[in-house]
C-alpha cells in the first residue's frame, strides 16, 4: 500500500502553504473549520468580514463559535463521512456502511479524544520520542521512532479499537457521555514494534504490576499540570504478544485524529487504555493512578447494580476487557425489498476471548438461524460473518444478530445490565427490513 506523505515531509516540501493535511494534501481552509491551525484563524478574518483580535489564543481542536453554530456539517482533514457527535472535545463515529470493508480505512476510523489534539505542525516523527521509565524500570530510556524500528523486530496485527461507551445510545436509563449508536469501533492491521521487547529492553523490577502512558494532548480546561488522560493496564497484559507501540495502520501513517505519529494499541480492552500521540510509558509498582484511573471513568460496579441506582467511587472496579458483540454491516437498516430471501453479513469480536458462534432472527428471536463465521486473522481481530435468510410472506421485518464467545457467553437480546456510565453496551444488532 502505497504511504502519503508525513506532515514533516508535506511542510518541509511546501513551507508557504498552511493547510496542509497530515498526509500532505492541500485543504480548503473554511471546509476545516474548527480544526484549523492558527494560520488559518487569520486568513479566515477576511471571510467573517472582521479581524479576530485574539486569534493567537484559539486553542486547536476548538470549532469557532461562528461556525460551532452553523448548519453546515464540518469536516477533520484526512476523514470522510464520519458523524460528528462534539467538538470538544473532538468526537465522531462511523456509519456502519464504512464497517462492512474486510478492515476500517483510515478515513473511516472513528474519533474519540479526552482533549485538544496536539497542534499538526509539531508532529514530526523524525524528532518524535518515546521515554520509558518509571518505579519499576530498571533503565529508563529514550527512544526515536527510528530507533524503535532499528532494535527491535517490527510486527502487524489485525486489532479491534472500540470505545468503552460504543452504544451507550441504547442504555436505558441514559447515562453521562457521548451517546454513540455502534460506529466507535474500529479493527484494522496495526504495525509497530511489541511493547513487551520494548519494556523488557529496559528492565522490568520483580515489583511491577502495572504500566501507565502519557500523550501529546492538551486539556480542555488548560490546566498543564494534568494530563487529558493516562491510563495503563497490569503487566500481563502490557506483555502480551499483541500489544504493540505502533505507527502505521492499514499500511499508512496512522492518522493525525487517531494518534500519528505514534501511539499504544492494546487489542481486546477499552480504546481509552491504547494511548495516542505517546510520549511516555511507565512501569508501575502500583495500579496506574493516572487522570482517568479513578473515581467513576472507565470503572463498572464491582457488583450488579438496579438501574439508576448511585454508586459510590470504592464500589466501582477498573474497567478490564471487552465484552462479546456483533454488528450487521450489509444490507442496511429501512431495506425494502421484493426478494424472499436476503443475504446479511457484518461483523463480531469479544474482548480477550474469540467468536465461537453467530446466529441470526427474523422473529424477534423466538428462533435462531446459525451464521457462518470467518477465523479471525489474529487474536483480538473482528470475525467477519455471514447468513442468508428467507421470510416466509410478505411484511415488516427485522433481523437481529447475536453473538456467543468461546466461553459460551451470548450477546443479551435487548439491553445488557446497566452501569452508570453506559460502558460494555452490547445487546443484539438489528436492521428493520420491510417485504414488499
Amino acid at each position: 500500500m502505497k504511504k502519503q506523505k508525513g506532515i514533516h515531509q508535506a511542510y518541509a516540501e511546501n513551507p508557504q502553504k498552511a493547510d496542509l493535511d497530515i498526509f500532505g494534501r492541500e485543504v480548503d481552509p473554511i471546509s476545516r473549520r474548527g480544526f484549523l491551525r492558527k494560520s488559518s484563524l487569520l486568513a479566515m478574518a477576511s471571510i467573517i468580514g472582521s479581524n479576530i483580535p485574539f486569534a493567537e489564543n484559539m486553542p486547536g481542536g476548538v470549532i469557532p463559535a461562528l461556525f460551532a453554530n452553523s448548519d453546515t456539517p464540518f469536516s477533520v482533514a484526512g476523514k470522510d463521512g464520519l458523524i460528528y457527535l462534539n467538538d470538544k472535545p473532538i468526537t465522531a463515529e462511523t456509519p456502519v456502511q464504512y464497517l462492512d470493508a474486510p478492515f476500517t480505512a483510515p478515513n473511516h476510523f472513528f474519533i474519540r479524544n479526552n482533549g485538544n489534539a496536539p497542534e499538526e505542525a509539531t508532529l514530526d516523527p523524525k524528532k518524535w520520542t518515546l521515554e520509558i521509565g518509571g518505579e519499576s524500570c530498571k533503565k529508563p530510556q529514550t527512544f526515536t521512532i527510528d530507533e524503535l524500528k532499528k532494535k527491535f523486530k517490527t510486527y502487524t496485527y489485525a486489532l479491534v479499537v472500540e470505545c468503552a461507551g460504543n452504544s451507550r445510545a441504547e442504555i436505558v436509563p441514559a447515562t453521562k457521555g457521548n451517546q454513540w449508536k455502534i460506529g466507535a469501533v474500529a479493527c484494522g492491521r496495526w504495525t509497530g514494534v511489541r511493547l513487551k521487547d520494548v519494556l523488557e529492553y529496559c528492565g522490568i523490577k520483580k515489583d511491577a504490576v502495572y504500566i501507565g502512558y502519557y500523550g501529546a494532548d492538551t486539556r480542555l480546561d488548560g490546566n498543564a499540570d494534568k494530563a487529558t488522560i493516562s491510563r495503563g493496564v497490569p503487566m500481563s497484559k502490557a506483555l502480551e504478544e499483541e500489544s504493540l507501540i505502533a505507527w502505521d495502520y492499514e499500511g499508512e501513517p496512522i492518522p493525525y485524529m487517531n494518534g500519528y505519529p505514534l501511539r499504544l494499541v492494546i487489542g481486546g480492552w477499552s480504546a481509552s487504555v491504547s494511548g495516542k500521540w505517546l510520549k511516555k510509558i511507565v512501569i508501575r509498582n502500583k495500579v496506574h493512578d493516572g487522570e482517568k484511573m479513578n473515581g467513576q471513568s472507565y470503572r463498572m460496579p464491582c457488583k450488579p447494580v438496579a438501574p439508576g441506582e448511585q454508586v459510590p467511587d470504592e464500589n466501582m472496579c477498573v474497567l478490564e476487557g471487552m465484552v462479546v458483540k456483533s454488528i450487521i454491516t450489509h444490507p442496511l437498516s429501512g431495506l425494502k425489498t421484493s426478494n424472499k430471501t436476503l443475504d446479511v453479513r457484518g461483523k463480531a469480536w469479544a474482548g480477550d476471548r474469540s467468536v465461537k458462534e453467530m446466529w441470526v432472527s427474523i422473529d424477534f428471536g423466538a428462533t435462531w438461524q446459525k451464521a457462518k463465521l470467518n477465523k479471525p486473522l489474529n487474536r483480538f481481530s473482528w470475525q467477519e460473518w455471514s447468513a442468508t435468510v428467507k421470510f416466509p410472506q410478505e411484511g415488516y421485518y427485522e433481523v437481529w444478530a447475536r453473538a456467543v464467545d468461546d466461553k459460551g457467553v451470548s450477546q443479551p437480546m435487548v439491553l445488557p445490565g446497566w452501569n452508570p456510565r453506559g460502558y460494555l453496551s452490547n445487546s443484539c444488532h438489528r436492521i428493520a427490513v420491510r417485504v414488499i
